[in-house]
C-alpha cells in the first residue's frame, strides 16, 4: 500500500540483486545484471534509502491514515536515462512514475516520456490492456486516444491516473536493461497536495501479471529491515541459500481462484493463526481469521504499509490484554478523542527519562501465529511516538495496531514496523513465505554490503 512521502534525510538501504538471467514479460528481451565480488556470491547492489513523511505540526484529535516511513529505490529509466525514486511495494501490482510532459529538462521529481526515444504507450486493444489488468480494483479503460488507461487507489485515500506503456529500466552499472510495463501517471493525489508533488513513483511487487517481479521472472526475493538509522536492512532479489543463514520457518501462500469483492487475489496472503501476548494465545475464534465468503478476512505481508492492521473483534482482544499487561507499566494518554492517523487508539505518556532507562523492553511480547511460522514482535517497535505531541513533559507513544475497521479495509495487513530484524523471503516457486529473526545488520556484514 503507498501513501506520501518526502525526503526528511537519506537513510541508506541497499538492494541486493542475485546474479542470473531472467526473461522479462513477451515483449521484452533477455536481461542479465553486473557483478561485482561478494562474500555470498556475485552479486549487484542498488541504494535503496527510506523516507519520512512529518505529521502535522500542530496535532489533531484524529489525524487521517498515511504511513510516516517508506522504503524507496532510485533507479533510470529511458533513453537518454532519467533518474527517479520508487517506492517498494509488495502489496501492489502496477509500478508506476509519475510523469509531466515540461520544457524543463530536468524536471523534479517527474519522468518526462517526450524526451525517451525508448517510451512505448499501450494501446487499449492490446493483449496487455484487455487481458493482463484484470486484477486491477479499477478496470482499465480506453481514453480518447485510444490508449490503455488506468486508475489506482490506496488504502490511504491517495490515487494515481495515467496510461500503460513500456519503457527501459536501467539497474546499476548494467549494461543489458530491462524494457517493462509501468503506469505513466499524470494525475497522483492524496490529501496533502505538497507532499504528492514529491512522490515520483511506485514498484509493484505483487504476484499480479504486471507487478515488477512477475515482468522480471524473479523465482524469489527476501529482505531484511533493521530499523536503525545507520543500516536499516536490505533487499535481496534471486536465491538466498546462504550457508550462515538461520534456517527459515515456511508458511503457505493462500491462492482463491474464484473472484470474491474483498479478497485481492494477487497479494501475498498467509493464514493467521493466532496471537499471543507473552507466550499465550488469545481467545480468538478461529473463524475471524479465516476469509468469509466475500473474501473479507485475508491476511496480507505487505512491505508498502507501515503498521499492522487487524480486523475490529481481534483488535479489540489484543488491545484489551495489552492494555491489561501494561497497566503497572505505562500510563495511558487520557484523552479519550485521540485516535493516532485514525486507527490508533491506544496511547500511553512515557517520559523521557524513561525510556533512555529501557521501560520498553519491559513491555510484553506480541507474537502474530501463521501456519508454520511466526512473528514476535518486543520492545521499541510495539510503540511509535506521536510527532508534535506532549502530555506535560511527557510524550505520546501509540500501540503500533491498529484497527482495520477504522480504515475501512477488510483485511488483515502485516505492515513493515513488524517485520524488523526478520528475513522474509518470498518463494514464488513454491508459493509460501519464509521467515526467521535475524540480526539484519549482521546478514548485511555477511553479504558484504555492512559497515
Amino acid at each position: 500500500m503507498f501513501s506520501r512521502f518526502h525526503a526528511l534525510f537519506p537513510l541508506l538501504l541497499l538492494l541486493v540483486l542475485s546474479i542470473r538471467t531472467y526473461k522479462c514479460d513477451s515483449s521484452s528481451s533477455s536481461f542479465s545484471f553486473s557483478s561485482f565480488s561478494s562474500s555470498s556470491s556475485q552479486t549487484l547492489v542498488l541504494p535503496l534509502k527510506t523516507r519520512i513523511t512529518p505529521t502535522d505540526h500542530q496535532p489533531t484529535d484524529k489525524l487521517h491514515f498515511h504511513h510516516n516511513v517508506t522504503l524507496t529505490v532510485t533507479l533510470t529509466v529511458g533513453t537518454p536515462p532519467q533518474n527517479i525514486s520508487m517506492v517498494i511495494d509488495t502489496g501492489s501490482e502496477l509500478s508506476w512514475l509519475r510523469c509531466n510532459r515540461s520544457s524543463n529538462p530536468n524536471p523534479v521529481n517527474n519522468f518526462d516520456p517526450t524526451r525517451s526515444s525508448s517510451y512505448s504507450p499501450i494501446p487499449c486493444s492490446s493483449p496487455t490492456c484487455r487481458t493482463r489488468t484484470r486484477d486491477f480494483l479499477i478496470p482499465a479503460s480506453c481514453d480518447s486516444d485510444k490508449l490503455c488507461h488506468a486508475t489506482l487507489s490506496y488504502a490511504d485515500a491517495s490515487s494515481s491516473e495515467g496510461n500503460l506503456a513500456a519503457e527501459i529500466f536501467h539497474f546499476g552499472n548494467s549494461t543489458n536493461d530491462s524494457n517493462l510495463i509501468f503506469g505513466c501517471m499524470g494525475s497522483v493525489s492524496g490529501s496533502d497536495p505538497e507532499e504528492d508533488t514529491k512522490t515520483t513513483g511506485l514498484l509493484g511487487m505483487n504476484r499480479g501479471s504486471l507487478s515488477f517481479i512477475s515482468q522480471m521472472g524473479f523465482p524469489k526475493f527476501s529482505y531484511c529491515i533493521s530499523g536503525t538509522d545507520d543500516f536499516p536492512g536490505f533487499l535481496l532479489l534471486g536465491d538466498s541459500n546462504f550457508t550462515w543463514l538461520t534456517p527459515l520457518n515456511y508458511t503457505p501462500l493462500i491462492r482463491i481462484s474464484t473472484p470474491l469483492p474483498y479478497f485481492d487475489r494477487v497479494a501475498y496472503t498467509v493464514q493467521l493463526t493466532g496471537i499471543k501476548v507473552n507466550g499465550k494465545l488469545l481467545p480468538i475464534p478461529k473463524s475471524v481469521l479465516v476469509p468469509d465468503h466475500t473474501g473479507a478476512g485475508q491476511t496480507m505481508v505487505d512491505s508498502g504499509t507501515q503498521f499492522t492492521f487487524l480486523l475490529g473483534p481481534v483488535y479489540t482482544a489484543l488491545r484489551s490484554d495489552f492494555l491489561n499487561q501494561t497497566s503497572g507499566i505505562l500510563t495511558v494518554y487520557e484523552d479519550q478523542d485521540f485516535v493516532f492517523q485514525g486507527t490508533m487508539d491506544l496511547c500511553y505518556r512515557i517520559s523521557p527519562f524513561r525510556i533512555r532507562t529501557g521501560i520498553l523492553h519491559r513491555l510484553p511480547t506480541v507474537s502474530l501465529v501463521f501456519e508454520g511460522a511466526e512473528i514476535a514482535v518486543s520492545g521499541q517497535p510495539l510503540l511509535y511516538r506521536v510527532p508534535h505531541l506532549t502530555a506535560g513533559n511527557d510524550s505520546v507513544y501509540c500501540f503500533t495496531f491498529g484497527n482495520s475497521d477504522l480504515m475501512g479495509m477488510e483485511a488483515y495487513v502485516i505492515g513493515h514496523h513488524h517485520q524488523q530484524n526478520m528475513w522474509i523471503e518470498f518463494d514464488l516457486q513454491r508459493s509460501r513465505i519464509g521467515l526467521a529473526p535475524v540480526q539484519c545488520d549482521v546478514s548485511g556484514q555477511r553479504l558484504g554490503i555492512g559497515s
